[in-house]
């Protein structure tokens, strides 16, 4: 019998890949998801930020906080 998957399995998988990072306070950032904890505290490589589908900046390397965040996904 197969374990069902975890959610520390999906981010493993989007390791070293583009994400988008959707926040509580309704910002994205997309990135390159390099690390991330038990907390999904993520960092993310070229991140860019985004405010209503706008690119707002570039911000390179950024720690974006677990508890800020309400979803990741694959882009």
């Amino acid at each position: 019998m197969t374990e069902p998957p975890r959610p520390l399995d999906a981010l493993n998988k989007a390791r070293d890949k583009r994400v988008i990072v959707e926040l509580k306070s309704g910002k994205q950032y997309i990135g390159k998801l390099k690390a991330f904890d038990i907390h999904i505290n993520v960092v993310l490589e070229d991140a860019e930020e985004h405010v209503n589908n706008e690119l707002q900046k570039k911000l390179g390397v950024v720690f974006i906080r677990g508890d800020t965040i309400t979803t990741i996904s694959p882009q």
